[in-house]
Formats: C-alpha cells, sequence, structure tokens
C-alpha cells in the first residue's frame, strides 16, 4: 500500500485519512494518561491556551513539555505520568512536536494519533475499516526523527496483517537523536525510564482518535476493532499495579460549553 510519510512543514492540504505519530514522548504520554482515567485529552496550541483553557474548565488540569511550571500539573514524560490518578478528568496537553502535528490535520476525516505503545491496535483500528494509503506525519526533527519515522513505517507494514517483526524499528528508535537525548537526561521533564517506556510495544490495548468538538481538538481512546467512534476498551482505566497512585483531587464533572 502506498503510504505517505511526512513532516509538519511539508504537509499541504487536508489529507483523507492521519496518522500523527510521536513516540518520544507526546503519544506515548497520552496513552499512559488514558490508562492512568483520563476521560479525554484536549491539544493546545500554545502554553498560554493551555492554561486559559484550565482556567475557563474546572477540574481540568494541563501538561505541558519541559520542566515544571506554574499552573501546570504534570510534565511530557511517562515515567512521571505512570504514578498519577487522572480517573474521570480531562487534560490540556500542549508539546513541541506532537500537539503541533496532530492540530495541523485536525481538519482531515479521520485521525489518529500514535506511538509504539498503542502501534498494534492503531494498525488493526486502521485494517478494519479498509481506509487505504495513509498520511503519516512524522512530527519530530521536522519529520527527520527516526523513531517517528520507525513507528510509522511498522505501522504502515502492520496494516498488511502480516506478521511485522517489530525488533528493526525499535532498534532504529533506540538509536535515534531523541532517545540519546532522554538517555543523557539533555532534556527537561525526564524519568530514567522514559526511553524503555516509549519503547513498550503495545502496551496498550487501544487507538487514540483526535477530532473537531465545538472549537476544540479532542483526543479520545477508541477499540482497536470495528466499533463505533468514541467507543474506550476497559484498557483505558488506571491500573492497580505498581505504587500507590498520585490523586489529583475528586473528578469535577465536565463543563459542557467550548467541549
Amino acid at each position: 500500500m502506498d503510504h505517505h510519510f511526512v513532516g509538519i512543514p511539508e504537509l499541504t492540504g487536508v489529507p483523507r485519512v492521519a496518522v500523527v505519530i510521536d513516540v518520544m514522548r507526546a503519544f506515548t504520554v497520552a496513552a499512559w494518561a488514558f490508562s492512568r482515567g483520563v476521560e479525554k485529552l484536549v491539544l493546545a496550541s500554545t502554553e498560554g491556551e493551555a492554561l486559559a483553557l484550565k482556567e475557563s474548565h474546572p477540574g481540568w488540569l494541563a501538561l505541558k513539555d519541559g520542566a515544571p511550571a506554574a499552573g501546570f500539573d504534570a510534565v511530557n514524560s511517562p515515567g512521571l505520568l505512570r504514578s498519577c490518578d487522572f480517573t474521570g478528568r480531562t487534560l490540556v496537553q500542549k508539546t513541541t512536536a506532537g500537539t503541533v502535528g496532530a492540530l495541523a490535520v485536525a481538519d482531515a476525516p479521520l485521525v489518529l494519533c500514535a506511538s509504539f505503545v498503542v502501534a498494534g491496535p492503531t494498525a488493526r483500528f486502521l485494517r478494519a475499516r479498509d481506509v487505504g494509503p495513509v498520511t503519516f506525519v512524522v512530527t519530530g526533527e521536522g519529520g527527520q526523527a527516526d523513531e517517528d519515522l520507525a513507528c510509522a513505517e511498522y505501522i504502515g507494514h502492520s496494516m498488511a496483517g502480516d506478521d511485522v517483526d517489530v525488533a528493526p524499528y525499535l532498534h532504529r528508535a533506540r538509536a535515534s537523536r531523541a532517545a540519546a537525548d532522554l538517555a543523557g537526561g539533555l532534556r527537561s521533564g525526564y524519568h530514567p525510564d522514559d526511553v524503555d517506556l516509549c519503547l513498550e510495544v503495545d502496551r496498550f490495548p487501544f487507538a487514540m482518535t483526535a477530532r473537531r468538538e465545538q472549537s476544540l481538538t479532542v483526543l479520545r481512546p477508541v477499540a482497536a476493532s470495528d466499533a463505533p467512534s468514541g467507543s474506550a476498551e476497559s484498557g483505558n482505566q488506571p491500573s492497580s499495579a505498581g505504587s500507590r497512585p498520585k490523586r489529583y483531587g475528586s473528578p469535577v464533572p465536565p463543563h459542557r460549553p467550548g467541549g
């Protein structure tokens, strides 16, 4: 199948089907957030917008790249996020590459966000719908990030239904510049386990779709099989394994206006 692999700067027009890849770390973090109980993620274009959305929606939380900052409740690190309990919460996410790529194709009829931790479910979701050629948006390094390209190629090959050996793709991701930067502590807001957590293939059983909801772009977990859009598998519940999760107060009923 003749898929297209492009960086954010290379996007022209609106693709029919887009899969936005950010392995290290936006869409690994998003999957972990759903596993810790998040109901939905709202993708913000700027840190200011993220804080404004949090402020105008009581009970919402905000997450950003880099070091912790005033007003933000979490950082873009799966290792730091995995001990949190976000049951029933909405999390506003702003990152350097992943959220930018998703917002760039938000008007496409079908948009998925992915990384290795949801690669298999993403491929099955697309295969069940027989979507045809996909535009893979490689968000890192202007489209040159090998960890993102490797994940995109793996999903693309897996869509054919073949038994694809993931080892060569993981090797490329582990040898990438992003992995070296994370392992070397060169990125703020990181945990020593982040690289390993980003390379756990099919850690979660759901895919993640992004779509417009009123004026916002919202990411939600969906079943990998051909189920109605918006349905989530049981995987988006907080795990009982591991240390006692950090709680963020009692869930607040969703604020309806504005998404």
